[in-house]
């Protein structure tokens, strides 16, 4: 099969939209329709279904999928060790991080690697670091900066790059009664809390021990904005320090000193072990260790 058109699919079946995948694949979306239809001629099988307002992975689509990004992995990985032999590797490589990891971290991480490897390009994406594990296990990354998780699904490879602490945090203009009492058993002070996540656990974790049954007035997607909220007096919120030494809006609000202290957790870089043997993702990791 045409490994150009293999990556058109895969575009569209991570998109479900043929305009943004057509602009992803520098074709036109009439091009990109042709091209499925002959793809879904070759393997027999309709691989979307697709009206004038949606497009859907069929479950043969879905299969083919893991088999479209298992060549790509192939070919990419013969690829490289073809112009590994030729003495320079090039190539793409992709990354899943929060805004607050980029800030953090990037410059420190890639300025080395773009030294050694300038043929090597870095894609980059950023979002909700709640889904950096799982976007690299479906094979949408080949690394993603995260928390390590109190246990490692299998096939991972972490490497450690920061320790941050969690934080309580409250307004600077202050709440009702005073920071040592805002987290007794019967207070009733609102909380901003994560959604979900490993900060979210350990919150959670930590109010069961203290036998602290909390009034939880926001659940919040994103660390910046339980800053935000914080910052406007809607209540406390708990966030990792890296977040609040990042955000614009620190001076607005001030640690307080509960004890005892939430659990720190590693921040790293995660990967799939299989992919360590693809030469470009071998490179990279290898850097790490002499960078950080």
């Amino acid at each position: 099969m045409d490994i150009k058109q293999l990556r058109q699919f895969v575009h569209l079946a991570e998109t479900l939209h043929f305009g943004r995948a057509s602009e992803a694949s520098y074709i036109s979306p009439s091009a990109l329709s042709r091209s499925i239809k002959q793809l879904e001629e070759e393997v027999g099988a309709e691989l979307f279904e697709r009206d004038n307002r949606s497009v859907e992975l069929t479950a043969a689509g879905t299969l083919f999928l893991n088999y479209a990004r298992d060549a790509l992995s192939q070919w990419d990985m013969v690829r490289t060790q073809l112009m590994e032999r030729s003495g320079e590797l090039q190539g793409e490589i992709s990354m899943y991080c929060s805004v607050t990891a980029s800030y953090s971290f990037l410059f420190e991480i890639l300025s080395q690697f773009r030294t050694n490897y300038p043929k090597i390009e870095m894609k980059l994406h950023t979002g909700d670091p709640e889904h950096a594990i799982s976007r690299v296990i479906a094979g949408d990354e080949d690394f993603a900066i995260c928390a390590k998780p109190d246990v490692l699904p299998n096939g991972l490879a972490f490497k450690p790059i920061a320790l941050s602490s969690l934080k309580f945090i409250a307004p600077k203009q202050g709440l009702a009664g005073h920071p040592e009492h805002l987290l007794r058993p019967n207070n009733q002070t609102p909380m901003i809390l994560s959604e979900t996540g490993l900060a979210r656990k350990r919150v959670d974790r930590w109010f069961k021990e203290e036998q602290i049954k909390p009034l939880i007035y926001a659940q919040v997607a994103g660390n910046e904005a339980i800053v935000s909220m914080v910052s406007l007096g809607f209540g406390i919120g708990v966030v990792p320090e890296i977040v609040l030494e990042n955000s614009p809006l620190a001076n607005t609000v001030d640690i307080l000193p509960v004890k005892p202290e939430l659990k720190a957790y590693e921040v790293g870089i995660v990967t799939l072990e299989k992919k360590l043997k693809n030469p470009l993702i071998s490179a990279f990791w290898s850097q790490l260790k002499a960078t950080l």
